[in-house]
């Protein structure tokens, strides 16, 4: 659908993906999920395709390529259960696992690692329910 004499937008995004990313992950659908810029097959394949836009990590983390990658996928796949592509409660752990864990790989001690994690157990909940879907927003608003 496209619009004419105004635009449509979503706000607090930073980054914009150059490629294509892919990662297998221990997340495996029951079928394949296909969306626009995201797609978890259900070997547990994910590719984040070009275009996708994500805000880095939360909270109080500098962003640093040391922790980039790990935003990038636990973005998605908190983008998927907003999306109710996935759900909460089977996922979300794994979700905050991996990013640790890709933390980890890329360079992030582990007390730092640790400390992200429990982060996102503590507050993470929010960011990953279908009630905290990007609101799409209009301009000019008229």
């Amino acid at each position: 659908m496209a619009t004419q004499g105004y635009i449509k937008y979503r706000a607090d995004y930073k980054y914009q993906l150059a490629e294509d990313y892919i990662q297998h992950i221990p997340i495996h659908p029951k079928t394949d999920i296909t969306t626009a810029f995201i797609t978890l097959s259900t070997s547990g394949e994910l590719v984040v395709k070009r275009g996708y836009a994500w805000d880095g990590p939360s909270g109080p983390v500098i962003d640093t390529e040391q922790n980039m990658r790990a935003s990038l996928v636990h973005d998605a796949l908190y983008q998927l259960m907003r999306c109710e592509n996935l759900t909460t409660r089977t996922h979300r752990k794994t979700a905050d696992l991996l990013f640790k864990a890709m933390c980890k790989e890329d360079g992030v001690s582990n007390f730092q690692a640790s400390a992200y994690y429990k982060a996102l157990r503590r507050f993470g909940k929010p960011a990953a329910s279908p009630q905290n879907k990007k609101r799409v927003l209009r301009a000019p608003e008229n």
